[in-house]
């Protein structure tokens, strides 16, 4: 993971606010009682556990509900974040960000005055490439999207290899699959407020899951897992999609695992930390499971365990076999700037034929690499349109061809206050960069009226849509539904306005492409 994400991050993260807390009345949740804090005309709760600390003979199993306690539980402190190398914790001014097992807990802001309220409710799933994030970034605070109208929920979820881990023992121990631990998190998340959500105002049958990056792909997930039937009710993915074949070498623009590539992916993992059995990895300390991370290489991914994940989503899209809910996605104008770094002509050129095979020729075509200025742009543009803008497209023709949810696409192309470097001199609307615009928080950088503006404008259509399934309302531009037939998309800047899909030429080179390598993944099946 490049630097950029760490200076990225910390231009974004909100400085803690400081406002007067005082203790609110406790609310019974189905395993206690919970005192939450009035910060700013809302009621917040911080670090109320909806699972049973994944420690001991629990690490590696799908989460198991929470013990009942008696007394009043004090909840105005965020949990730990689940373990990881917090790589951008320092970036961001944290200095001892605590990190746990014990880290399977929610947060909850509301603005209901009582239970009766049933407002709308917002879940929110962080990204990190599913090996790091946790909820205490202060850039997810809910504050402000609370204070439009809805209870803003934020679900911890375990990530790296305590999240992700797959191996043949614990597939054999678990009935047939492994390895998808964090998304069982996030589920038992939702779970959690389907059950307690209407004591702090929310309609547990009006819930939307928004998240971002990895969040985002996680919210494409849950979408097509047959485990999170009854939820949500809508959902919000930036940046995300989950709609490749599983990659079973280094094939250029897959993520994706199989699940026999999981398990061995997972041996090797075991004999790199000298575990001799799964039993024998459970019975190790956390920092001796942690010396196998390298910091900043990923390594962590969800796989089609046929449990949580049945399998290759187009193909399940095409045969309408997903949650037909309304969608809000979208990807950003600049996304790969944050990840392709400088890159000279000939290794950009000798990258896509390593990863593109007998597809590279057509894939150079459309991204070129001649010089060394164009191949970094392209290397930027094929990480964009590979990893979120093809997905994005996919997931919303097939799901307008096959679904009744409306869907409803974004481009966000406003250029945020990025802090003056260098670095950021030729960037424009990179990874993660509309965040700070839907949660309303630009933190250490100094935000323009213009991008107040844009900021009220898209965190009132992230609203609406979790209110209504719609994101249009007074004020706003009109938003038009995404048809297959009819292919518009928001273009979320100064001034927002719908415009026809960016790039379309390059991502239906990509689609080409996509279908050869799904082709070649059913003939050996």
């Amino acid at each position: 993971m490049r630097k950029g994400f760490s200076v990225l991050v910390a231009a974004l993260a909100l400085a803690s606010i400081d406002s007067a807390q005082t203790p609110a009345t406790p609310v019974r949740t189905q395993t206690g009682l919970v005192q939450g804090t009035m910060e700013n005309g809302l009621t917040v709760y911080k670090g109320i556990p909806f699972a049973a600390p994944p420690l001991g003979d629990l690490r590696w199993r799908s989460p198991q509900p929470p013990a009942p306690w008696t007394d009043v539980k004090i909840t105005d402190k965020f949990a730990p974040g689940c373990m990881q190398i917090p790589i951008i914790m320092p970036a961001l001014g944290i200095e001892g960000f605590p990190v746990s097992e014990d880290c399977l807990y929610l947060n909850v802001w509301t603005p209901a005055k009582s239970p009766k309220e049933h407002l709308a409710v917002m879940v929110w799933i962080y990204g990190g490439g599913f090996t790091i994030g946790a909820t205490s970034i202060s850039l997810y605070d809910g504050t402000n999207l609370a204070k439009k109208g809805v209870v803003v929920v934020s679900v911890a979820y375990r990530v790296g290899p305590f999240g992700f881990f797959a191996h043949p023992q614990l597939t054999a121990e678990q009935g047939g699959h492994s390895g998808n631990y964090g998304l069982m998190d996030q589920i038992a998340g939702l779970e959690w407020v389907k059950r307690n959500i209407a004591a702090f105002g929310g309609d547990p049958r009006r819930v939307t899951i928004f998240g971002e990056s990895a969040g985002g792909i996680s919210v494409s997930m849950l979408a097509a897992s047959p485990l999170t039937k009854g939820l949500f009710a809508a959902a919000v993915s930036e940046s995300g999609g989950n709609f490749a074949p599983a990659r079973a070498d280094n094939e250029g623009g897959e993520n994706m695992l199989s699940l026999a590539t999981a398990e061995k992916n997972g041996e090797a993992f075991l004999s790199k930390i000298g575990a001799s059995s799964i039993a024998d990895a459970r019975r190790m300390s956390t920092d001796a499971i942690m010396k196998g991370v390298t910091p900043g290489s990923g390594g962590a991914w969800p796989d089609f365990d046929g449990h949580v994940l049945l399998g290759d989503q187009y193909n399940l899209y095409e045969k309408g076999r997903y949650d037909d809910t309304p969608v809000l996605i979208g990807s950003n104008a600049d996304e790969g700037a944050l990840f392709a770094a400088a890159i000279k002509a000939d290794a950009y050129r000798a990258s896509v034929h390593a990863g593109y095979g007998e597809y590279a020729d057509k894939i150079l075509a459309a991204y070129p690499g001649g010089t060394d200025p164009e191949a970094l742009r392209s290397a930027r543009d094929l990480f964009r349109d590979t990893a979120f803008a093809w997905p994005t497209w996919i997931w919303a023709r097939l799901q307008s061809r096959t679904g009744k949810g409306k869907v409803f696409v974004y481009y966000f192309s406003h250029r945020p206050p990025y802090p003056d470097t260098p670095q950021f001199k030729d960037w424009g609307a990179s990874h993660g960069s509309e965040m700070q615009y839907v949660f309303e928080n630009f933190g250490r950088t100094a935000p323009s009226q213009a991008d107040k503006a844009i900021a009220d404008q898209i965190s009132s259509y992230w609203v609406n849509f979790a209110k209504s399934g719609n994101p249009n309302g007074a004020g706003l531009p009109n938003w038009p539904a995404f048809a297959d037939t009819n292919q518009q998309v928001m273009n979320l800047n100064d001034p927002s306005k719908p415009i026809a899909v960016p790039n379309v030429d390059k991502l239906e080179v990509l689609d080409g492409y996509y279908a050869w390598r799904r082709s070649q993944a059913e003939s050996k099946n």
